[in-house]
C-alpha cells in the first residue's frame, strides 16, 4: 500500500482543503466531506497538490499511508465530479420505481419493498419495455454510496441457477448446471 501513498494527488479549481487537529475538510461544488487522520498520518499541501506523509517505515504506518491517501482522494474526486453506480434488476415481474427518495421494488416477494433513502443520494430508475430494470444512484460519498447498493442487492442477490435478482450493471455470475435427467 506505501506506493499508493507516496502519488500525489492533484487539487482540482474550485476544490478546498481544510486540515486542523486531524481533520480534513474537503469542499467542492457537490458537497462536503470530513476525514479523521489517525496513526500520526498528515497531509502537507503546496501549490494545488496534497501529499500524505507517514511518521515511520511501520507496517502499520505503510497500510495507513495508502488508507488514508485513497480515501482523500475519493473524497476529493466525489466533492468535484460525483460517482455513480448503476443497479439491474434480473427476473420475471422484477420492477423499481422511486418517489422522491423512496425506492419501490418488486423483487418477487409478496409485498413491495419500499427503501428510504439519504438525502446525499440520488436516485433514478429507467424501465424499457423488453429490458430489465435500471437503478441508477449517484452521490459526492463513495462509501455510503456503496453502502446503500450493498443494502438494495442484499434484498435479492442473484442466484446462481437462473441469474435472476438485483446485480450490477455489467457484472458477470457465475452460472451454474441445474439438475441432470
Amino acid at each position: 500500500m506505501s506506493r499508493i501513498g507516496k502519488a500525489i494527488i492533484n487539487i482540482p479549481t474550485g476544490t478546498t482543503i481544510d486540515y486542523k487537529d486531524n481533520v480534513v475538510t474537503v469542499k467542492g461544488k457537490n458537497g462536503e466531506l470530513k476525514q479523521e487522520l489517525t496513526g500520526g498520518i498528515t497531509i502537507n499541501i503546496e501549490n494545488s497538490e496534497l501529499a500524505v506523509q507517514r511518521p515511520s517505515d511501520s507496517k502499520e504506518h505503510k497500510s495507513l499511508h495508502g488508507l488514508y491517501r485513497a480515501l482523500i482522494n475519493n473524497m476529493i474526486v466525489g466533492v468535484s465530479e460525483g460517482f455513480t453506480k448503476k443497479l439491474e434488476l434480473a427476473g420475471v415481474g422484477y420492477r423499481a420505481s422511486n418517489q422522491g427518495q423512496k425506492l419501490e421494488l418488486a423483487l418477487g416477494f409478496s409485498h413491495l419493498v419500499v427503501i428510504e433513502l439519504p438525502q446525499e443520494v440520488k436516485v433514478e430508475t429507467l424501465t424499457e419495455k423488453g429490458k430489465n430494470p435500471i437503478i441508477t444512484l449517484s452521490s459526492f460519498d463513495k462509501h455510503l454510496l456503496g453502502m446503500v447498493c450493498a443494502k438494495i442487492r442484499s434484498l435479492r442477490k442473484p442466484e446462481p441457477y437462473k441469474g435472476k435478482g438485483v446485480k450490477f450493471v455489467g457484472e458477470q455470475i457465475r452460472r451454474k448446471a441445474g439438475k441432470s435427467a
